[in-house]
């Protein structure tokens, strides 16, 4: 599933090509109300953790969550008829974009959105956030750091590559209850995802290993995986750890490959 960076990455893509302007907006697919934004203003996007808002006007926000399967596929004019299930498409002055199996793509109300955002936690990325209302959840929790890490109602946006990653920069043992986090460690594991998630804004990827350890400063050879970017942990179970050479370990943890090195974050 596509973390924050990649929705908040989207939100600026599509205020850069469409706000601000009339946009046709249609459902090849029949599964979504477009006739009632189609031709309207596109007022502003934003994105709020792992949720994409389009704004027409308070009475019509176009909400996209894109779930496991959801993409976007971004073109210039001409358009071309569609391929396959799509579920909106997007028509500008210079481009068009088609959206293909989100988990949800509706029609909302700002009331509605309000009371959407009402239930996430802090975003990272969004310069409105307070991580002291995470750290609030988090601290009355017996649950695993690892856990509450991405539980979208205690921090929006953080998914499995992020809450590996920032876990492994800051050597705290995924498993440690979120009541053994005091504030100075909380205030540091935020500072840390709000510069690692802009960083993969920036880029479009996820890169968290530290200058010392890339491969043009070790030798190794550049990671190949599909989600791309650096990373110390996750999805490299069993390879020696890019700081100790300790094997990587995994296990599952709700129903979530949990990536971990024991000598770096010892229990």
């Amino acid at each position: 599933m596509p973390e924050g960076h990649t929705l908040h990455r989207l939100a600026r893509l599509h205020r850069r090509r469409y706000a601000g302007r009339p946009v046709g907006v249609s459902s090849p697919q029949g599964r979504f109300g477009a006739s009632i934004v189609d031709g309207r203003v596109l007022k502003r996007t934003e994105a709020h953790g792992k949720h994409l808002f389009h704004v027409y006007g308070p009475d019509a926000i176009v909400h996209v969550h894109l779930g496991l399967y959801g993409t976007f596929t971004e073109f210039e004019l001409p358009v071309a008829e569609p391929v396959g299930q799509v579920r909106m498409r997007l028509v500008g002055a210079t481009h068009w974009t088609d959206l293909r199996g989100p988990n949800q793509c509706e029609l909302l109300t700002a009331v509605e959105v309000a009371a959407l955002r009402a239930r996430l936690g802090p975003d990272p990325l969004r310069r409105d956030a307070r991580p002291d209302l995470a750290y609030q959840r988090i601290s009355r929790s017996r649950q695993p750091i690892a856990v509450l890490l991405m539980d979208q109602r205690v921090i929006a946006g953080v998914g499995n590559v992020y809450r590996a990653e920032v876990l492994f920069r800051h050597g705290v043992h995924p498993l440690t209850p979120g009541n053994r986090i005091d504030r100075a460690l909380w205030d540091v594991l935020w500072s840390d995802l709000v510069l690692l998630m802009r960083y993969g804004v920036k880029v479009g990827r996820i890169d968290t290993v530290r200058p010392e350890h890339l491969p043009a400063a070790t030798g190794r050879a550049p990671r190949q995986d599909r989600h791309g970017g650096e990373v110390y942990a996750y999805r490299r179970a069993g390879l020696p750890c890019l700081v100790c050479a300790t094997p990587v370990a995994v296990a599952e943890l709700a129903h979530r490959n949990l990536f971990w090195c024991p000598g770096c974050q010892p229990s």
